[in-house]
């Protein structure tokens, strides 16, 4: 025998306690089940902390509909619930007039997503609005941001068990068994193995998402795609900020480049780079920090030797492999794989965090729970 509840949510990284909420604030009996010992402590704590406003994405897709849509209903939750943040902008530069091309296709591509507030800056304007840097030509994203993303997931955190939700640390899901329109889930290693049943099952693992499904027998293994690993390392700045707003370059193949960040105390992070591996490996290796250097130095040119310290650095989980176009989100639902009650999360890198009430909305969607109004979801 098993033990039962309505709905099992596994991860308690952002996404999976911004699910948990919605399913709590519908009146589900939830249970989330996290392999680590606190919540957070993979992608939703690695990465560059930005609410995105919407701006490269493919129109139409998942990353583009569920950013634009998210990022405001993340500004609201925020001013309601207390968590820090600030919507300070960013700068997307370019080095020189050739790259003005990419600013105006950026420009005509988040418009297609219903961006409509970039500013073009010249050479002169970048200077009075960031005296260190240097641009031909700049986009200004004034609805870009910056926030606290383990103050959020708290805030998620106690909304969901506010509602009744319980979060079980130490609890990996090590397989489990489609039985009619229920799902047993065996949790735990060895001895501390035990079973649980529910009608709704949210497969929000994150990096682990793929060997959760491979490990659910009823689950055609053919719906579940190809996981791949990119890692981006981050290099912190010593000394005081010489920006206020974020700083991009163009972007490059497989990321966004290597571009400024601040944090919600003013210090300076530099990153991520992109680097394929095979493995989750969140280690920083130092000399990294020479290709830093040169491309930190294309549009701020008086970055100092000897002032860039390694960070930290994060795993993106992709679904598409190096040199492919950008996977988006893949959400798979009943719908998808013919699995009642089973929704499988792929493939959530950035905008991940920014899109996760818009997110957790969609799986409501796929499980065709009820619609709830922005007055209880914000």
């Amino acid at each position: 025998m098993s033990d039962f509840v309505d709905c099992i949510v596994i991860g308690a990284g952002v996404v999976g306690l911004a699910v948990a909420r919605r399913l709590a604030l519908a009146g589900n009996e939830v249970i989330v089940l996290e392999a680590a010992d606190a919540i957070g402590t993979h992608t939703s704590s690695r990465n560059s902390e930005v609410i995105h406003a919407g701006i490269y994405y493919p129109t139409e897709s998942l990353k583009a509909k569920l950013c634009v849509e998210g990022k405001e209903q993340l500004y609201r939750y925020c001013a309601t619930h207390g968590v820090p943040h600030k919507r300070i902008g960013k700068l997307i530069v370019a080095f020189n007039e050739s790259q003005n091309d990419i600013l105006e296709a950026l420009k005509t591509q988040a418009a297609a997503n219903g961006v409509y507030d970039l500013e073009w800056k010249n050479q002169s304007e970048i200077k009075s609005l960031e005296p260190e840097i240097f641009g031909a030509s700049a986009l200004l994203s004034p609805s870009t941001g910056i926030i606290d993303s383990h103050s959020l997931m708290v805030a998620y955190q106690g909304d969901a068990e506010s509602k009744g939700a319980v979060i079980v640390f130490n609890s990996p899901v090590e397989k489990g068994t489609v039985k009619g329109r229920k799902i047993e889930l065996s949790v735990g290693r060895a001895s501390d193995e035990f079973r649980i049943s529910a009608n709704i099952v949210v497969n929000a693992a994150g990096l682990g998402a793929q060997t959760v499904s491979h490990n659910l027998q009823g689950l055609n293994p053919e719906t579940v795609p190809p996981r791949f690993l990119a890692r981006g390392c981050y290099f912190t700045l010593s000394g005081k900020s010489p920006f206020s707003r974020l700083i991009y370059p163009v972007p490059e193949p497989g990321g966004l480049g290597v571009h400024v960040t601040l944090d919600m105390g003013g210090s300076v992070r530099f990153g991520p780079d992109v680097e394929w591996v095979d493995e989750v490996d969140y280690s920083v290796d130092p000399k990294r920090a020479a290709n830093f250097y040169d491309a930190i130095r294309k549009y701020y040119p008086t970055l100092a030797n000897d002032t860039l310290q390694p960070g930290y650095s994060g795993i993106r989980p992709k679904v598409a492999a190096k040199g492919s176009a950008t996977g988006d989100f893949l959400i798979q639902g009943p719908q998808e794989h013919s699995v009642p009650g089973l929704v499988n999360m792929y493939g959530i890198e950035s905008p991940g965090l920014t899109s996760s009430l818009s997110l957790a909305n969609l799986v409501a969607e796929k499980l065709s729970l009820p619609h709830l109004d922005d007055s209880v979801l914000c």
